[in-house]
C-alpha cells in the first residue's frame, strides 16, 4: 500500500491524502469524510468509529444536555453574554481562581494564537518538549517564525520527561516554555508538586504556557491553575472540550496573572464564547461526581483497550500514561506497517491517528487510539485483527 503519512518532527503524524490545509497543524478529523463535511446525512457517525480524535467517550452531564435539549431554539438565536460573565463566574467558583485572572475563548486554539501571538516574535527563544501537541510548534514556528529549541523525550523511557533536564532547560534565556500536562501523545503525566518546584526556578523573564487539557484524567488537585492566578509568569490553559465532552462547543479559558490576563482581554472580540456553548461550559463546571466516575472509567477502559491489543498481538508494545487514548508499536515483524493498519482500518470505518517518532525512518511508527465505551473497543481490537491479518484470533 502507499505511505499516506508524512512525519511531523517528533509528533502525530499528518495524513496527506485528507488533510486538506496545507498551511495549518493537522488535528485528526479524517472521521468526517465519511460523516461528511457538508452534513448532509449525519447517521453516517454511526456507520464510523472516531479514534484519531481524543473526544471524550462518553456524553455531557444529563443536566448539560437537558438544558440545551430544552432551550435550544432560544440559545440558537439569542446573542450571548457579551464577555462570559457567567462562565467567569462560575469557574473561579468550581477552580478556585479570581475572575480578574480568567481569559475565556472559543477553544484552548482561540486562547494559544491571541497569547502566543502577541507574547512572542521572531525574535523569540521557545523551549518544548517532543513529542507534544503540534499546534504550538506549529504557531512558533512557521506563523510566528521563533527559534525553538526541544527536549527530546525518548520510547526506551516511556517518553517520560526528567524534570532535573528541563529544570535546567528552562533557565537558558526562553521567552517561552511550553508544557501540555499530561503531555499529548505520549500520556504521560508531571504530578503538581514535581512540577510546581520546577516552575518555581523560571527565571522572571521567562513564561511558561501549561496546557491542561486532559490534567482531570489525572485528578482535578493536579491542576495548577491556583499556583498560575498567584504567579507572575506561569499561565495554564484549560480546554473544556475532552474531559467535559464538550469538544463540539469549543470553550476554553487561560489562568494567569490578572494584569497580563487584562492586556489580553482587550484583543478578545466580544461574543468570543456562543451562547449554547457558555450554557453547557457553567453546567458541566457543577458535575463534578459526573464527570470524576467518568474518568475513573476512562481508566478502567483504557486498561481493557490494552489487554485487548496485547493479546491480539504480544509481540508489538503499547505506551500509555494517563489520558483516554494508548500509543501501539505494531512490531516490525508485522506483515504490514503502522500506515497500512491505518489504511486498512479506514475501509472499515475505523479513524486511528499516526504517530511519528523521530528514531525511526521513514514514516509512522505508531497508532494512536482514544479510548471507547467497552463494546465499541471490543469492535476495535477485531478491526485491527482483521487489519493484521489475524482473524484466527478471533475465532
Amino acid at each position: 500500500m502507499d505511505n499516506i503519512v508524512s512525519k511531523h518532527a517528533g509528533g502525530l503524524a499528518k495524513d496527506t491524502a485528507l488533510d486538506r490545509r496545507d498551511d495549518g497543524c493537522f488535528h485528526g478529523g479524517a472521521f468526517f469524510e465519511a460523516v461528511g463535511e457538508g452534513f448532509d446525512d449525519l447517521h453516517r457517525r454511526h456507520g464510523v468509529i472516531n479514534a484519531d480524535v481524543l473526544d471524550a467517550w462518553f456524553p455531557p452531564a444529563p443536566s448539560v444536555i437537558e438544558t440545551l435539549t430544552d432551550h435550544l431554539p432560544w440559545l440558537a438565536r439569542t446573542s450571548p453574554p457579551t464577555h462570559s460573565a457567567g462562565l467567569l463566574e462560575a469557574i473561579g467558583r468550581v477552580r478556585g481562581v479570581p475572575q480578574e485572572c480568567i481569559l475565556p475563548g472559543a477553544g484552548s486554539s482561540d486562547l494559544i494564537f491571541l497569547a502566543l501571538r502577541e507574547w512572542l516574535t521572531p525574535d523569540s527563544r521557545v523551549l518544548m518538549l517532543d513529542p507534544s501537541y503540534g499546534e504550538y510548534s506549529h504557531i512558533c514556528e512557521k506563523v510566528i517564525g521563533c527559534h525553538v529549541d526541544r527536549i527530546r523525550l525518548e520510547r526506551p523511557l516511556g517518553y517520560r520527561v526528567d524534570l532535573d533536564l528541563l529544570t535546567e532547560r528552562s533557565k537558558e534565556n526562553y521567552q517561552l516554555v511550553v508544557l501540555i500536562n499530561p503531555n499529548n501523545p505520549s500520556g504521560q503525566h508531571i504530578e503538581r508538586d514535581d512540577l510546581e518546584r520546577v516552575l518555581t526556578q523560571l527565571p522572571a523573564g521567562t513564561r511558561c504556557w501549561l496546557d491542561e487539557a486532559y490534567v482531570e484524567y489525572a485528578g482535578t488537585d493536579q491542576s495548577l491553575e491556583e499556583f498560575a492566578a498567584a504567579s507572575s509568569n506561569v499561565f495554564v490553559c484549560k480546554s473544556l472540550s475532552k474531559v467535559y465532552a464538550l469538544s463540539g462547543m469549543r470553550a476554553a479559558y487561560l489562568v494567569g496573572n490578572n494584569e497580563v490576563v487584562a492586556q489580553l482581554r482587550k484583543l478578545m472580540p466580544p461574543w468570543a464564547v456562543s451562547l449554547p456553548a457558555q450554557v453547557a461550559a457553567v453546567r458541566a463546571l457543577e458535575e463534578t461526581e459526573y464527570y470524576a466516575a467518568r474518568h475513573l472509567e476512562t481508566h478502567r477502559l483504557r486498561e481493557q483497550l490494552i489487554e485487548g491489543i496485547e493479546a491480539l498481538c504480544p509481540e508489538g508494545k503499547v505506551i500509555s500514561g494517563v489520558g483516554n487514548w494508548v500509543l501501539w508499536y505494531p512490531p516490525s515483524s508485522a506483515a504490514v506497517t503502522a500506515s497500512e493498519i491505518i489504511r486498512c482500518c479506514r475501509s472499515r470505518g475505523l479513524f486511528l491517528r499516526g504517530f511519528a517518532d523521530a528514531e525511526r525512518e521513514p514514516g509512522v511508527d505508531a497508532v494512536r487510539i482514544s479510548v471507547k465505551d467497552a463494546e465499541t473497543q471490543e469492535h476495535i481490537v477485531e478491526v485491527l485483527a482483521w487489519a493484521l491479518g489475524q482473524e484466527q484470533f478471533l475465532s
